[in-house]
């Protein structure tokens, strides 16, 4: 099987290796599926879209998005600000993981720091920005590290609250990626990619009809189609050091099975394994106002010589879809997931006074084991209220999310070292540490949520679209450690929001309309609920609450070569955790935060030959109350949030088959601390590409990023994660 899709890459044994719960999910499903062939004639098949079709530079906005509504509206019909990012704009702008396919959602912007990709997004960071996977939320900021695109089929992305759609989380916005399913139809496609560090990528996909036959007649047997997508990497970096292989594996068998009724069963392997993983890059002091790193420490790596980061996911889904009528639909979605995360790193370096050399602290040991189980019951109906045409959506979600952490770390100084000539210990040979493995506590959060949409039509041209959900989240620590009186054996806390929406869509021209929506969401106080502390539960009584307004517009232009959409928006998240100025030992939820801005997208083709995409996001963002270390931080802009983001994208077709692509991308100066005392200037990046069509369906196409080899950090805290050099790759992708 390794060498079979003639990919050169040899698939690990491991990649069809099932735990225990998701080989009893699918022994569950065995039953279901079997029943299930009983029924009548099989669906008619449909065209497969060309994997190597290209975007035509305007922005999709007639086509259906899960993200924004449960109802199947188009990013027109839905009342807020909803981004598609489909693969054909993936592969035209040459995204090679998922952090980098949100440069296309406006005001995004993302790290791949180890071991998680924070997004900020409307003025939020963290777990206050969703990151879906299939629409199932793992609950937890390392679940969310950049994955290689090759597996995904598109991303969606909402802005603002909208814990209504998926549950708590999401006040600034939730994003969401597809993975790529089996389609029905025959269709393969391959990938090559070499570049700078040593970069070897192989990846491969296959789509076919296995048994069956589609669009049969009367009494015929039911059609199975199947899908696998490899891809696999394998590339040094420009620090010291540091070696990465990553795998992914999407696989998945569509049954079309008559009587309106299809089943999709989905499994997603994926691992990385990072060797001396870069955590940053130390200031210079003082490290106050705009910060500076010395040139010569560019590409220094000060973690241990055997630093460690190594994430194992799967993902099992089990979609069954019945078509009771042309006016009601059912789905049930079984989801597991299961992963397990390893560091073994010393993370913090600092200058000293002098800048003469560079101390070594904080050597950390941790694992994360977690899963998380649900089964999702929903359905549409497409009926009529008071003699208008009404639409709704329904359904309940249930889960259980347990993450059991192993942390070991030390309060101590490793070792203090040249900034340029220097060598570092192995992890284990530092006095303290130990290879065994202690748990911590054990976190268990389950939830059962309601939710209901609703689209009506009041008048012809207008639309009210509703939506409101309700979770019952509980919470249950269990103290793995030494019982004392802040740590006790066992802890529990629930939780009981309720969530929503009100927007109306107005269709003011052929093309062109204005809504209008306010949004609320809910969100931990601090952190994530799958690793709340026992001093955050019992503290923390309620979740936080975000409420949004926006207004927005979205419109065809110039005869329909181009398309375009305005929003404006104000958020505040109130009950932030925020220290008690009479106690700085203990938190208040009286914590405030505001953010307020416009987003602006834009898309044009004006020949045959330009194509140009583009979009600008202006945040302004502030605490209103918040607290640390006894002073207020008030009218300060939080940390990690960037008030000005920009992209624009550039293709020309030089002749039929020769194009010539820039990238330009501007993200503004960016604060370290909450108090607002250091910060990372602006930068603007450049990326250059130039693609050459081989014959219809090949394409080979070399890139330059960061052309300007500009030197900027994705993440700014007490030291700063830098971004990539310039570099460049060479891609060879080909349908079949």
């Amino acid at each position: 099987m390794s060498r079979s899709l003639s990919t050169g890459v040899a698939a690990p044994a491991a990649l069809f290796t099932l735990s225990p719960l998701h080989a009893a999910l699918l022994i569950a499903l065995v039953p279901l599926c079997a029943a299930a062939q009983q029924a009548a004639p099989t669906l008619q098949a449909v065209d497969v879209i060309d994997a190597a079709a290209q975007p035509n530079g305007r922005l999709q906005l007639d086509a259906p998005v899960a993200t924004g509504s449960r109802l199947g509206l188009t990013v027109r019909e839905t009342p807020a600000s909803v981004t598609l990012v489909d693969r054909a704009t993936i592969d035209a702008r040459g995204a090679q993981d998922t952090q980098e396919i949100l440069r296309a959602v406006p005001g995004v912007s993302a790290h791949n720091a180890p071991g998680s990709m924070a997004a900020s997004y409307r003025g939020f960071t963290a777990n206050s920005v969703a990151q879906l996977y299939n629409g199932i939320n793992p609950q937890y900021g390392s679940a969310t590290r950049a994955v290689d695109s090759w597996i995904y089929d598109r991303v969606e992305a909402i802005g603002g609250a909208s814990s209504f759609l998926y549950g708590s989380g999401g006040v600034g916005g939730s994003i969401n990626y597809l993975t790529k399913t089996a389609e029905r139809g025959n269709f393969a496609e391959g990938q090559l990619r070499l570049g700078s560090y040593g970069l070897k990528e192989a990846s491969v996909g296959l789509n076919r009809q296995i048994a069956g036959s589609a669009g049969s007649s009367e009494g015929a047997g039911p059609a199975h189609f199947a899908r696998i997508d490899l891809n696999h990497r394998d590339v040094g970096s420009w620090t010291t050091g540091t070696q990465t292989q990553a795998t992914q594996l999407a696989t998945s068998l569509l049954s079309d099975l008559g009587g309106g009724f299809t089943h999709t069963l989905a499994y997603e392997y994926q691992k990385d394994h990072v060797d001396r993983p870069y955590w940053g890059t130390p200031v210079l002091n003082p490290a106050v106002g705009a910060l500076r790193i010395d040139p010569a420490t560019r590409f220094a790596n000060y973690n241990s010589a055997d630093g460690l980061y190594e994430h194992r996911a799967q993902w099992l889904r089990s979609v069954a879809q019945w078509r009771v009528s042309d006016a009601l639909q059912l789905r049930n979605t079984f989801y597991a997931y299961d992963a397990l995360r390893d560091y073994r790193n010393v993370e913090i370096y600092t200058f000293n006074a002098a800048n003469t050399a560079v101390v070594r602290t904080s050597p950390f040991l941790q694992r994360h084991d977690q899963t998380l189980l649900g089964n999702r019951i929903e359905g549409t109906y497409q009926g009529q209220l008071a003699g208008r045409k009404s639409d709704w959506a329904f359904g309940l979600d249930v889960s259980v999310n347990r993450q059991t952490r192993f942390p070991q770390s030390l309060s101590t100084t490793v070792s203090t070292v040249n900034p340029t000539q220097f060598t570092t210990e192995n992890f284990f040979d530092i006095p303290g540490t130990s290879p065994v493995y202690s748990a911590d506590k054990d976190n268990k959060a389950t939830t059962t949520a309601l939710y209901l949409e609703n689209r009506t039509a009041l008048v012809p041209g207008l639309n009210l679209v509703t939506a409101l959900r309700h979770e019952r989240i509980g919470l249950d620590l269990v103290n793995r450690r030494a019982v004392t009186a802040t740590a006790p054996a066992t802890f529990s806390r629930d939780y009981h929001p309720t969530t929503g929406r009100l927007g109306v869509v107005w269709d003011i021209a052929p093309g062109a309309n204005l809504y209008a929506q306010a949004s609320n969401a809910a969100d931990p106080p601090s952190g994530s609920l799958a690793s709340a502390s026992f001093a955050d539960v019992r503290n923390n009584s309620e979740l936080t609450t975000g409420r949004q307004v926006e207004l927005g517009s979205k419109f065809d232009f110039w005869n329909g070569k181009g398309s375009a959409t305005v929003a404006v928006y104000e958020i505040r998240r109130q009950n932030i955790a925020s220290q008690d100025p009479a106690n700085p030992n203990l938190t208040l939820l009286v914590g405030e935060q505001s953010s307020r801005g416009i987003e602006l997208s834009a898309g044009l083709r004006p020949s045959a030959q330009w194509q140009l995409q583009g979009n600008l996001a202006l945040t302004r963002a502030r605490y209103e109350n918040f607290v640390q270390g006894g002073v207020s931080m008030a009218g300060k802009v939080p940390a990690l949030v960037p008030q000005a983001v920009a992209n624009l994208w550039v293709s020309y077709a030089i002749t039929p088959t020769v194009t010539a692509s820039a990238g330009l991308r501007h993200v503004g100066k960016v604060y370290g601390n909450a108090a607002n005392t250091k910060y990372w200037p602006s930068y603007t990046l450049l990326d250059l590409g130039l693609g050459w069509k081989l014959s219809p369906a090949t394409t080979l196409t070399a890139r330059i990023r960061n052309a300007t080899d500009r030197t900027y950090a994705a993440e700014v805290r007490d030291q700063v994660y830098l971004g990539a050099p310039r570099t460049a790759d060479l891609t060879l992708h080909t349908a079949f």
